[in-house]
């Protein structure tokens, strides 16, 4: 998963332009739910395609003739597809009309989840699965800023909360159905089912959102000087690390739980994980304007305690359960939690270029937990899987602490 918003400035003709500048108006500020719905969809879409083989590795695996640590790496290599691109696309798209950059993305993923359902050899698979990466960086670079621009200033934090809600939706309740179609009518049919859905949205986006133009020139991010603002080096810190510990376990669930005999209860387990996503995302979606530290430093914790549950208590069945909502309530919330981080601590002058890191270094760790997750389980087994979370959950948890000035701030500087 990556967040960065493209944040080029609404023109006077843009649709509520004069409402989004802060200006006079007597008509009633309302968000356009069907155009949000649209990028909520795409959200969707881009979340599930690069989660959905966690739910279906064993078929996947049997069928590809591979292990399941290799069939697992289909994760990381979506991951290392988006996080090499997600810069250079972004800019070299920049001056792109956002509708039709937009409408490119999807059917980037139509043709790879086409590929992957199709695929018999390993090989064309990781290569489809690398374009899905590579749409993904497309479309991540401009959904939440998209989604920004389609609605007034005080109602811009409630549209990208509607458009990142595809996440926890995805997670909830497509990963699991994902999984049930799989174990039902095979993993292929699972995908081909994406690529269905994703037609029916291109089709939506062309009727229903609208455009706008591209960013003009001299207006490309500018990384090093990021780095250097009060704030930013922190929240990439914990974006990189709080999404490895994530992937090493989520990318693998289907064998951890298949080593603790209830690997019939995938679908159950993540539909468990994926409601108390769409929980989190509500709370964090009300609260955050004024207590973004707070949720922040909640949502470590109850994952730290989740992956310790999986570690010492993972032989009861019930406890299982119980971590998984404990699992989902942290992690739900937290991509709107760490973008709003990101843009808050890089300000007026690197807002964009501290987001599209962001974007980078949240693939890379998707991509790196893929590994190191393929490799603990070869090497060690997957009861190593929670105690590898919970060890790189304490450096998360001390960062957001003593960020308390810039990064992870008692008061947020736009409340």
């Amino acid at each position: 998963m990556s967040t960065t918003p493209d944040t080029a400035a609404g023109s006077a003709a843009e649709p509520g332009a004069a409402a989004r500048r802060g200006g006079a108006s007597d008509q009633p500020q309302k968000l356009p739910m069907f155009a949000l719905l649209a990028l909520a969809t795409a959200v969707f879409i881009t979340s599930l395609t690069e989660t959905l083989p966690a739910g279906l590795l064993p078929a996947m695996s049997h069928d590809l003739h591979v292990s399941e640590s290799a069939t697992g790496q289909t994760v990381t290599i979506y991951a290392i597809g988006t996080a090499l691109t997600a810069i250079p696309l972004t800019a070299a798209t920049a001056g792109w009309r956002r509708k039709r950059l937009l409408l490119t993305a999807m059917a980037g993923f139509a043709v790879a989840n086409t590929v992957t359902a199709l695929s018999s050899v390993y090989g064309l698979t990781m290569a489809a699965r690398f374009v899905a990466g590579v749409a993904a960086g497309l479309a991540w670079a401009l959904l939440a800023g998209y989604a920004r621009r389609l609605a007034p200033v005080p109602l811009q934090g409630r549209a990208i909360a509607i458009a990142m809600a595809g996440i926890p939706v995805a997670l909830s309740l497509g990963v699991p159905a994902g999984t049930f179609l799989g174990k039902v009518s095979g993993w292929r049919v699972a995908f081909l089912a994406m690529t269905a859905l994703t037609v029916l949205l291109l089709a939506g986006i062309a009727a229903a959102v609208p455009d706008f133009p591209g960013q003009k020139r001299g207006e490309r991010p500018r990384m090093l000087h990021a780095l250097r603002v009060p704030g930013v080096a922190p929240v990439l810190f914990v974006t990189l690390v709080f999404v490895l510990a994530h992937t090493i376990i989520y990318a693998y669930i289907a064998s951890f739980l298949d080593d603790l005999g209830i690997g019939g209860n995938t679908d159950l387990v993540l539909l468990v994980f994926g409601a108390a996503s769409l929980v989190s995302i509500w709370i964090v979606g009300a609260q955050i304007h004024h207590r973004l530290r707070v949720l922040t430093i909640a949502s470590s914790l109850l994952v730290a305690v989740a992956a310790a549950a999986l570690a010492v208590l993972a032989d009861h069945t019930a406890l299982v359960y119980v971590a998984a909502v404990l699992w989902g309530l942290g992690w739900g919330g937290v991509p709107t939690l760490l973008q709003t981080a990101a843009g808050d601590a890089g300000g007026e002058s690197a807002a964009d270029a501290a987001q599209a890191m962001l974007v980078t270094l949240w693939n890379v760790a998707m991509a790196g937990g893929g590994v190191i997750g393929g490799v603990l389980l070869d090497l060690s087994g997957s009861d190593s899987l929670p105690w590898s979370v919970l060890l790189l959950m304490l450096p998360v948890i001390a960062v957001i602490l003593l960020a308390r000035s810039h990064g992870f701030p008692v008061k947020r500087p736009a409340a």
